[in-house]
Formats: structure tokens, sequence, C-alpha cells
């Protein structure tokens, strides 16, 4: 690909995937992910994005008062994202790491059928203490694998009953662990270089500009519209990614 339609491809996909986490609180990661996965490798694709990831994660995660009270309640989970990240990371880069762009498929479709279909659970506060660190695990293995922190980890915090601006805190807080956690695994396993980081750096601008005007769009549009319109793409997305990948 010509070097200025590569640079020109990369700020379309994060102007794109900020203006979807402006909208719906979520999904930059996924977005960015799903669509360079298309043209390049997800070790490539999860380096690009760690930056943009980190600069809007901490942002929504600074939007209101819950974040001590977050920290100490989730702090398990997000100490075994870490963890969980490190492992999966060591599968990117190794012998099947051939396999991680249909993981990203298949993780993409599962993403969008479990939020297509809305299913609402419910977490005792007693079971807390045990489904807490797994769902932290797990979802730190597939961020390793896929460079897309989002199962299980976004329907867990849902079940939490958190008010909506807690569950927006929770969600910046989550995602910025896991945007470190995978920028250090990526470092560890030699997979994060200079001049992936100073294209991430850019992609920062068109980010934060998709970011503004997503939410900007969400007082216009109605969310839950865009928000199926959203996921039937990403089911789209992921299955020519896992197409790509078998054929």
């Amino acid at each position: 690909m010509e070097p200025t339609l590569y640079i020109l491809l990369i700020g379309l996909t994060f102007l794109i995937a900020g203006m979807v986490k402006g909208v719906i609180g979520l999904g930059l990661p996924t977005v960015a992910m799903g669509v360079l996965g298309v043209v390049m490798p997800p070790a490539q694709a999860a380096a690009l994005l760690i930056i943009p990831s980190l600069v809007t994660n901490i942002w929504q995660l600074c939007s209101g008062p819950h974040r001590a009270r977050l920290c100490r309640r989730l702090w398990p989970m997000l100490l075994a994202v870490c963890l969980g990240t490190w492992y999966g990371a060591g599968m990117m880069a190794g012998a099947m790491a051939a396999w991680t762009s249909l993981w990203l498929g298949i993780l993409l479709m599962a993403y969008a059928l479990v939020s297509l279909l809305n299913r609402q659970a419910r977490v005792p506060p007693a079971a807390e203490k045990w489904l807490g660190p797994l769902a932290g695990g797990i979802t730190g293995l597939v961020t390793g694998a896929t460079g897309v922190f989002v199962l299980p980890a976004v329907p867990y915090l849902n079940a939490l009953a958190l008010a909506r601006d807690e569950l927006i805190q929770a969600l910046g807080l989550s995602f910025t662990v896991s945007t470190l956690a995978l920028a250090a695994s990526l470092a560890w396993h030699h997979m994060l270089p200079l001049h992936a980081l100073g294209l991430s750096l850019l992609a920062v601008i068109p980010a934060l500009a998709g970011m503004f005007f997503g939410a900007w769009l969400r007082a216009v549009i109605s969310p839950g519209l865009f928000r199926r319109c959203f996921f039937l793409g990403l089911l789209g997305l992921g299955l020519e990614i896992a197409w790509q990948h078998l054929s």
C-alpha cells in the first residue's frame, strides 16, 4: 500500500473509531483493530492503537468523581487483566500468531451478537470476589491475543448494576489498565517498534476529533439506533476478517 494511502487509512480509521466511542462510550480499539486487521497483522494494528486508546480512556476515566471507589472495588479484576494480557501477548508473538486474525474476527462477531441480543445479567455481590478475577483473566488473554479488550469485561461491568456515570468511568478504568498492560506486553515481546509509536501518537488527533464529534452526534441521534447499526457493521467486519483467514 502507498505510504499516503496507508496514513490516510489510519487517520480515517481512528476518526471513525473515536466517533463511535464518543457516541456509546466504547468501541475505539474494537473498530480500530477490526478495520486495520483487514490490511495488516493484528500485532501491528495493536501497536498503533496504544496511544489513542490510552488518551481517550484516561479522558473517560477522569470524567467523574468515582475513581478511587472503583479502583478499590475492581482491583482484583484489573490485576487479572494485566496477568492475562502478558500471557496472551505471548500467543500473538509466538507460533500461534498466524491464528490471531481468525480469533479477532470471531471475537468481533461474538461481541456484536452479545450486544445485539442485549442480555442483561446481574452479578451478586458475593460472586464478585471470584467472578471479577475470572472475567479479568479471560479479558487479559483476549486482549493479549487480539488487541481487543471488550469481552468479557464489558458484559461483566454492565452486570454490576453501576450507575450510568459510574459505569462510564469503570469502562474507562478497565480500558486504561488494559491498554497499559497491552503496551507493556507488546514491548516485552519486542512487538512495539518506535515508528509504530510515532504513528500511534499522530493517530491521537483524529481519535480525539472523532470523539468530540461523536459526543455532539450523541445529542442529535438516538444512541440506541446508532448502537444497533454499529454492532451490525461490526458483525459484518468480523465475518470478513474470519473469512479472509479461512479462504
